[in-house]
Order: structure tokens, then sequence, then C-alpha cells
């Protein structure tokens, strides 16, 4: 199914929709809970487009399970990726009324899908919920300036290292990560080749900073070595 029959499809669904207001003195991680009430769920496969750059932002969306890579392509044909979402985070909440990158699944993944005029009708009503909303747009702000410093300022392993300490405090356990993403999304994620994040993953591991089990689990062996990387 394409993302414009998807949309076509759900879209009662999302007319249908019953939105409350958060409970007053709701913490703000839990308002943020209850946008699983304000939309519909999708699901995604492999690779499988959610939106493209320069569509109408009128969705907002939350990973439930699954990964999802935000980017675009430059003009020389280059990919360059902006972030990745794991479950539980909020994206496409755009400034303007247009997307400013395209969002693909990684692999198989569920995707709460909420009206953008529900979501911040509701919040103009709930301060609660307004709060949440704003300490995930602050959050994704403070990635986007790690990003920018990450690509201007570090070698390829203090990327790297910087990477993986990141995606760490994003996942339960810290020094157990699931990595989603393959190395050429890792690659156009720190503006590396695929060859160099790869030897650099070779040689963490040779230095004992982590251990490698397969091209997806990766765990933090020195916490302290690989702050110093970051540093």
């Amino acid at each position: 199914m394409t993302v414009q029959h998807a949309r076509s499809a759900n879209i009662y669904d999302l007319r249908q929709a019953s939105p409350t207001l958060p409970p007053a003195g709701v913490r703000p991680d839990d308002a943020c809970d209850l946008f699983q009430g304000l939309g519909a769920r999708m699901s995604f496969d492999r690779d499988e487009e959610i939106f493209g750059e320069g569509e109408p932002a009128d969705f907002v969306y939350r990973v439930i399970s699954g990964a999802v890579r935000t980017y675009r392509v430059l003009n020389d044909g280059r990919r360059q990726i902006g972030d990745f979402h794991l479950a539980g985070d909020l994206f496409g909440l755009e400034a303007g009324r247009e997307h400013m990158l395209s969002a693909e699944a990684i692999g198989r993944c569920d995707i709460l899908v909420c009206r953008r005029s529900t979501l911040f009708g509701l919040a103009a009503r709930s301060p609660d919920l307004g709060q949440a909303l704003w300490a995930q747009t602050a959050r994704e702000l403070e990635r986007a300036q790690a990003h920018l410093m990450l690509l201007g300022r570090k070698s390829a392993c203090e990327r790297v290292a910087t990477f993986l300490g990141a995606l760490a405090g994003r996942q339960p356990g810290n020094r157990e990560i699931t990595l989603h993403m393959s190395r050429q999304d890792i690659a156009d994620y720190l503006g590396l080749t695929i060859e160099t994040v790869s030897r650099t993953f070779t040689q963490l591991q040779a230095d004992g900073v982590i251990a490698l089990n397969g091209c997806r689990h990766v765990r933090i062996v020195s916490i302290g070595a690989l702050e110093r990387l970051t540093e």
C-alpha cells in the first residue's frame, strides 16, 4: 500500500478518534503518552516512505515499535540522514506547514498518526500536554545541535563513539545497544563512508571499548573509554 493510499485508508479513523484532555496534574511524560488516543495506528514495511520532503505537514507521528530515519537527498545524489527515531519518539512535528525532510521506516514498524490540528488544539487547552510537546521539541533541537557539532568538529572515531554514546542513552540498559540501522545508515548520518564506519567499529572493538555481537548488537565494554572519545 502506498503512503497516499495508507493515509486515505486511515483518514476516517483519524476523524473518528475521540481525543480527550489529559487529567490535571499529569506528568509531561504521561501526557505525551495520551498521543495514543488521538490518532490511528499504521504499519510500514522496510524502506517504505512515511512522508516526503515538501509534503504538507498535516500529521504528527509517534513510533510505537521499530525505527524511522529522516533524511534529505542532496543535489549530487548523496543522502544525509537527519535523525533516527526510536520507539516512543515523536517526529514530523514541523515549525512550518511542510516537511523539511523525508521519513522512511528502517524496518517494519508501527506508527501512531495524529492530525497536527487535533494535537495542537488539545495542547492549547492542556498545559501538561503542551509542556510535553515542548519538552519533546527541545530534545529534538538538542539532538540536532549535537549532530551539527559532531559533523563539523569531530574525527571519524569520535563521531562513531559519540553516536554510540547518544544511542545508549536513548535505550534501556545503556550498555547494550540494538542497532536498528545499517552501517550505510550510520555512515549517512555521520557524514562518513561505509568503509570508514566499519573500520571504526572494528578498531573500537580491538581497543576494548565495545564488543560486537553480529551487525546489530553492540555492548559497551568501557564506558570511560567511550566517554573520553566523545569529549
